[in-house]
């Protein structure tokens, strides 16, 4: 499985890719660095994407652990509680955003981050997976 992880100060968050045509771009562009926007309890930073990929199945709700990338500003979403727009504890987003990666670590590691602050997006590693029976 592929792995990418997210440091902003001394926090870091590992996240694991999903199949589909926005996390194989962003894959393809790590490592790279941007500043941080807060917008209630979600981050935001501008990702250097040279082509942004069609949406995949775009929504404007997060589950705990989603990553979203918003194609119309080219950022990537970090959402760990309530944004402006939420009616009660869901992340709610302003645009429809494709998930394309699920946080190992719990993305609340965020909680303190404030707008300044420098991302780094490096690869992680490659892990195998095996099953049950070891194959």
């Amino acid at each position: 499985m592929n792995m990418l992880s997210v440091r902003i100060n001394q926090q870091q968050v590992r996240l694991v890719l999903r199949s589909n045509q926005t996390a194989r771009a962003i894959a393809d562009i790590v490592p790279f660095s941007a500043t941080v926007r807060r917008w209630g309890q979600a981050l935001m930073f501008d990702c250097p994407l040279p082509v942004i990929p069609a949406a995949d199945q775009p929504q404007t709700e997060l589950a705990p652990g989603d990553v979203a990338f918003w194609s119309d500003g080219s950022s990537i979403i970090l959402g760990f509680g309530p944004t402006p727009i939420s009616t009660g504890r869901e992340v709610r987003l302003a645009h429809p955003s494709t998930v394309w990666a699920d946080a190992l670590d719990d993305l609340i590691a965020f909680a303190d981050v404030e707008t300044g602050s420098k991302v780094e997006i490096h690869l992680e590693q490659s892990v195998e997976i095996k099953t049950a029976s070891g194959q």
